[in-house]
C-alpha cells in the first residue's frame, strides 16, 4: 500500500474516531519492545501484582500484542477524555459520602468504548479487507505502553498514561489489524522533576518513580483485593469506596485538559456522591440494581460493603452507627470484621464490648474484636 493510501486511512480513522466519540487516535506497530516484558517480569517477581494472579497466568500473552494474535501488524489506539468538571480531591472532605473514583461515576467504559470500536473496526474491515480485533482493558493487552509508543502520551511516574492535551484522564481502546499502517512518533516523557503523584499517595504505593506496588494501592485494595482490608491501610482509605484518584488528580498536566462532555462516560452531576447511609442500607439485589451499568459492579456486593464500612469508620458521623451495628451478624466474616473496626472508632470499653456476639467463631473476626477492645481499654 502506498504512503498516500496509508495516510488516507489514518486520516479517516481520526475523523471516524471523533464521530464515534473518541478524542484522539494514533497508530503504532503491533509489537512492544522487549524491555516491556522485562519490566513486567520484574513486577511479577516482586509480587507487586498482589492477588491478581491472572497477570502472571497471562504473562506470555501479555508481553506483546503479537503474542495474543500473531498476525497483528498494526495497533490503532484511541483515547477518550473522561476529565471531571471539578477537583476530585475535594471529594475527600465529604466524609459521610461514598467516594467513587471519577472513571466509575458514569456508565461502564468497557461497554461504551467497545461499542464504539466495533463500529470503527467494522468500517475499517469493509474499506480495506483487513482482519481486525478490538480490545478495551479486558484481554491481556498492555494498552498503556502501546498508547505511549503510538504517541498518545507517556506513562508517568504514577504508571498511568499522561497526555499533553488531556492530562491523566484518558480511557484507552485498541484495534489490532493485520493491515500495515505507518507508525506515529512515540511521545517523550514530560514528567521532569515533578513528583506530585508520588508524594500525594496516602498509602505510599510507589516504591520508586514509575513503579507501583498494587498491594499498597487503594484502587487495588477496594476493587481487586478480596480479603479483610489490612489495618495499616484503613484510616488512609478515608471515604474511598471504589478506587482512588489522588495520583491522577494532582498531575500538573491536567491544567491543559478540559472536562469531558461525554455523558455516557461521566455522571450527569459529577460532584454528587452517594451518602454512606444509603449505601449501607443496600442488600445484594439493591447493589446490583443501582450499579448495573457502572464499573462499580466489578467489585461485587461484599467487597463494596466492606469498603463502605471502612469509610463509615473514618466518617466521624454518629448517624452511621446503627447501620454499622447491623453488620456485626452478617454471614460474611469480612463484613463482620470491618464493622468491628468501624464501631471501635466510635465506641469505647464496655459500650463496645457489650456488642461482642458470643457465637462468633471466625478466627479473623475474633482477632478483630480482640484488637478493637485492646485499643479502647
Amino acid at each position: 500500500m502506498t504512503d498516500e493510501k496509508q495516510n488516507n486511512i489514518k486520516d479517516w480513522l481520526a475523523v471516524t474516531g471523533k464521530s464515534e466519540g473518541f478524542d484522539i487516535c494514533a497508530v503504532t506497530t503491533a509489537k512492544l519492545p522487549d524491555a516491556i516484558g522485562v519490566e513486567l517480569d520484574n513486577y511479577l517477581q516482586a509480587g507487586h501484582h498482589g492477588d491478581m494472579r491472572w497477570m502472571a497466568e497471562t504473562r506470555n500473552r501479555r508481553i506483546t500484542p503479537t503474542a495474543i494474535w500473531d498476525e497483528a501488524r498494526t495497533a490503532i489506539v484511541f483515547g477518550c477524555n473522561y476529565g471531571p468538571d471539578h477537583d476530585p480531591m475535594d471529594n475527600l472532605s465529604a466524609t459521610s459520602s461514598a467516594n467513587i473514583s471519577v472513571y466509575a461515576r458514569g456508565r461502564d467504559y468497557h461497554n461504551v468504548l467497545k461499542g464504539r470500536l466495533k463500529q470503527i473496526a467494522a468500517q475499517l474491515a469493509s474499506r480495506t479487507g483487513w482482519q481486525v480485533k478490538i480490545f478495551v482493558d479486558t484481554a491481556p493487552l498492555m494498552e498503556k505502553p502501546l498508547a505511549a509508543k503510538a504517541g498518545l502520551g507517556w506513562q508517568g511516574k504514577h504508571t498511568n498514561l499522561v497526555s499533553r492535551s488531556y492530562g491523566s484522564w484518558l480511557f484507552l481502546g485498541t484495534i489490532l489489524t493485520d493491515g500495515l499502517l505507518s507508525p506515529d512518533l512515540a511521545a517523550s516523557d514530560s514528567c521532569g522533576k515533578c513528583t506530585a503523584c508520588l508524594d500525594i499517595c496516602p498509602t505510599d504505593a510507589f516504591p520508586a518513580p514509575y513503579k507501583l506496588d498494587a498491594r499498597r494501592c487503594i484502587s487495588y485494595l477496594t476493587i481487586e483485593f478480596n480479603g479483610i482490608i489490612p489495618l495499616n491501610f484503613r484510616t488512609a482509605m478515608g471515604n474511598r469506596v471504589f478506587g482512588c484518584d489522588d495520583c491522577l488528580a494532582v498531575c500538573p498536566w491536567n491544567k491543559f485538559a478540559s472536562s469531558s462532555r461525554d455523558l455516557k462516560l461521566t455522571a450527569a452531576e459529577g460532584r454528587a456522591l452517594p451518602p454512606l447511609l444509603d449505601m449501607l442500607s443496600l442488600d445484594e439485589a439493591g447493589f446490583k440494581a443501582l450499579f448495573s451499568a457502572s464499573p462499580v459492579k466489578r467489585t461485587g456486593y461484599i467487597r463494596f460493603m466492606r469498603n463502605c464500612l471502612i469509610a463509615a469508620g473514618n466518617a466521624g458521623d454518629n448517624n452511621l452507627i446503627p447501620s454499622v451495628k447491623s453488620y456485626l451478624v452478617h454471614h460474611d466474616p469480612r463484613l463482620r470484621a470491618s464493622a468491628v473496626w468501624a464501631l471501635s472508632r466510635y465506641l469505647e470499653g464496655a459500650a463496645l464490648a457489650a456488642l461482642f456476639p458470643a457465637e462468633e467463631r471466625d478466627t479473623d473476626v475474633q482477632a478483630e474484636w480482640k484488637n478493637a477492645l485492646n485499643l479502647t481499654n
